[in-house]
């Protein structure tokens, strides 16, 4: 019996071919080579009379081969001699002219005089005579190729694979046919009833169809039963996890009653949103089982994330334990740890003159902080006192210990790798404390993670009341320059009211790039090739204090000046002793300034669209509508300008990870990669096939509910450990 992991140089292949496919495509086994999938499919072209013929037509003829003669073309420079045959075909309608390059001999000694053949390939033009270069063709006297069947020769769907040099479509498609042929009794991973109960092929039925499609229909049904093997295997993976992980044992965080929380709670100046207290509640629930939480809070900009975490955290204080949050950059460290102080006030000054009878300690940790502060934090950690404690990566940092780690906070998860978060996590004692990840649009493989149920999403829907809203547009300066002369104008309005307005910009300039990590998910540029390179934070300060904004209160903010600086800048803008402040994307995250009403963000083009959202969250978080421009000289219908429309269409962070998804894919949901490119799902997509994945998932819990190490299904077995090897098994875990 043949075996998915069968290398192909034991196999069906020869040592030569499988060494190719080996060292040009990564394909080592037979199971490699038979996912390896078309990419599309072609046709010859219909049945075609010569004298219809159309130059840059797909078509099959069916013509006699009058003549055909070889001539060599000399070698040029920087090309070698090539050997060339021409012949000339006639159906009785017309003429057609054929040239072949090198093997001419081969062709000469077929295409002879008389013979009747099906030639396929597109239609050109040269000196005026219409011709096909190099195209395909059957004899018809020895296929015996006629009348009906001709036609179904022309219309046969052809797979066209993705190749690269020196291994073109053709080769690997007949690789692919070998190994078909081979490849008759190879286990089907399904389970039978799983199979029947869902109408599925058989797997090799399905990778013969794929494969040498006879129609459409083929295709259709061998891609449904070949995305159920993905879905259904990943599934599994995943079911295990969760099971798992509710048989690990962590500490129950129930709360108390009377303490900080409903004293919280008691001293808020507003009531919280149904939405608020419908998670908390939720969290609540979480915090209270004997498992580990590992929940994603989905929330959009203004929707009062920081909040509810601040809830779930006082809930752990409560219970004895002290909760992170981990932020990832000074300034919104900085930013969270004064607006948490700030909403509890005295029941976070324990220990102080002022201080509440019931009360705890917030403390900041940073990187550049000075030695007296950082001893200060780190000893409040490390014995508890400090029942919560802001910071950034130097949380992570070997010395940084806890008295009791019940909680860790992740505040914009992607900003920080899985290794990162997996640190901040083994600092508590059993290494195994509730987390909770918040972002306003997840990135694509968080994404991923939530449809295929591997995260415990909760989502906060409402904005609270007397949340304006924010409009935005895009602004094609290239196209139509007046448009960014009305957006100057439209800040300088706005000021004139007494609100305030940023402009952000990707680099700092002076030969300085743009902020570490600042755009770790914006996709590739596309600009053309000699484009000018992004606006600097620098240049664009200097421009508008001589030209649109000569008389208006301008500062710069960017992440390489010193911590003081920024702060100060930040205090300035909250006092409003600052109009406007041209930054990068350091304010992406956590800046809270009610008073700023619009932002222009420049080059919007060299953003991702989940850095956008989050921009754009920084403006109309007051009564007062917001308004974000999106400045870009990319042209119409450019991807570029595709992700500003998507943007500019909707607020909902999930739509726009959704648009995400369709523009970038996936990632790899069982490694590091964060786009499609490296993706270990060849077939599936998660924005068309949501519902089949929830079929899977419910497949695969009920399955791994009554056989939980899959003893009584071995090619499942199989099948899981070849999509899970022990490195992947491992990141899953940490995820």
């Amino acid at each position: 019996m043949s075996t998915w992991d069968e290398p192909l140089r034991k196999g069906p292949l020869g040592g030569r071919t499988a060494k190719a496919l080996a060292d040009k495509l990564d394909l080592h086994t037979l199971g490699d080579l038979l996912r390896y999938y078309p990419r599309r499919y072609d046709r010859r072209g219909e049945l075609t009379d010569l004298a219809l013929l159309r130059e840059g037509e797909d078509v099959t003829v069916q013509a006699e081969v009058l003549d055909a003669r070889r001539r060599t073309i000399p070698a040029r420079q920087g090309r070698r001699r090539m050997d060339m045959m021409e012949a000339t075909v006639t159906d009785g309608t017309g003429r057609l002219h054929l040239t072949f390059f090198n093997r001419g001999s081969h062709h000469q000694n077929t295409l002879v005089p008389g013979r009747l053949a099906m030639f396929s390939g597109r239609v050109s033009t040269f000196k005026g005579r219409r011709q096909l270069d190099h195209p395909e063709y059957v004899l018809l006297e020895d296929d015996g190729l006629e009348g009906e069947a001709a036609r179904a020769y022309a219309n046969e769907l052809i797979p066209v694979y993705p190749a690269v040099k020196g291994l073109d479509s053709a080769t690997i498609a007949r690789s692919v046919g070998v190994a078909l042929d081979y490849a008759v009794d190879i286990p089907d991973p399904l389970p039978p009833e799983l199979r029947a109960r869902k109408n599925l092929l058989g797997v090799h039925e399905a990778l013969r169809k794929i494969h040498r499609p006879a129609d459409w229909p083929d295709v259709g049904a061998a891609k449904r039963r070949l995305k159920w093997d993905e879905a259904f295997v990943l599934q599994l993976a995943l079911a295990q996890r969760r099971r798992q992980a509710e048989e690990l044992p962590a500490v129950p965080r129930p709360g108390a009653d009377g303490g900080i929380l409903d004293a919280f709670d008691a001293q808020l100046p507003f009531t919280l949103t149904e939405g608020q207290q419908e998670v908390g509640d939720r969290l609540a629930e979480r915090l209270d089982a004997t498992h580990p939480m590992h929940c994603l809070l989905q929330g959009d900009v203004g929707a009062g994330k920081t909040l509810v975490a601040l809830r779930a955290m006082l809930r752990v204080v409560d219970s004895g334990g002290q909760a992170v949050m981990l932020a990832p950059t000074e300034v919104l460290a900085q930013q969270h740890h004064r607006s948490i102080s700030a909403m509890l006030g005295a029941l976070g000054r324990a220990g102080q003159i002022d201080g509440a009878d019931t009360a705890t300690r917030v403390a900041l940790l940073t990187g550049s902080m000075n030695t007296a502060g950082r001893r200060e934090a780190l000893l409040e950690a490390a014995s508890g006192q400090a029942g919560i404690v802001v910071g950034t990566h130097a949380l992570l940092q070997e010395h940084v210990s806890f008295a009791d780690l019940g909680l860790v906070v992740v505040d914009e998860q992607h900003r920080f790798g899985v290794e990162q978060r997996d640190a901040l996590r083994e600092k508590a004692r059993d290494g195994r404390p509730h987390v909770l990840v918040m972002t306003a649009t997840p990135i694509p493989r968080t994404v991923a993670m939530t449809v295929y149920g591997d995260l415990d999403v909760v989502a906060l829907t409402q904005l609270p009341k007397g949340r304006a809203p924010v409009s935005t547009h895009v602004v094609p300066a290239h196209e139509k320059p007046h448009f960014l002369t009305r957006a100057w104008e439209r800040i300088r309005e706005e000021v004139g009211q007494g609100r305030q307005a940023f402009v952000v910009c990707p680099r700092i300039g002076d030969g300085a790039g743009g902020e570490a990590g600042d755009e770790v998910d914006a996709p590739p540029e596309d600009a053309p090739p000699g484009a000018r390179p992004p606006l600097a934070v620098l240049d664009v300060l200097a421009r508008l204090k001589e030209g649109p904004l000569a008389d208006v209160r301008v500062e710069a903010l960017h992440g390489r000046m010193a911590p003081d600086d920024k702060d100060a800048v930040m205090r300035r803008l909250s006092a409003g002793e600052t109009d406007v402040v041209v930054s990068t994307t350091v304010i992406e995250v956590g800046v809270d300034v009610p008073n700023a009403t619009v932002m222009a963000i420049m080059d919007a083009d060299r953003f991702g669209i989940s850095q956008l959202h989050q921009l754009r969250g920084r403006v109309g978080r007051g009564q007062l509508p917001g308004l974000c421009l999106l400045v870009t000289e990319s042209e119409e219908g450019a991807p570029a300008r595709e992700r500003l429309a998507a943007v500019a269409s909707t607020t909902d962070g999930f739509e726009l990870s959704r648009a995400d998804l369709e523009m970038r894919r996936e990632g790899d949901v069982l490694g590091d990669a964060q786009s499609g490119a490296r993706s270990s799902l060849r077939m599936l997509t998660l924005v068309k096939d949501e519902e089949l994945i929830g079929e899977a998932r419910d497949e695969a819990t009920a399955l791994v509910a009554g056989d939980p190490g899959l003893a009584g299904h071995p090619p499942l077995a199989d099948a899981l450990a070849a999509l899970l090897p022990e490195d992947r098994a491992e990141y899953l875990d940490k995820t």
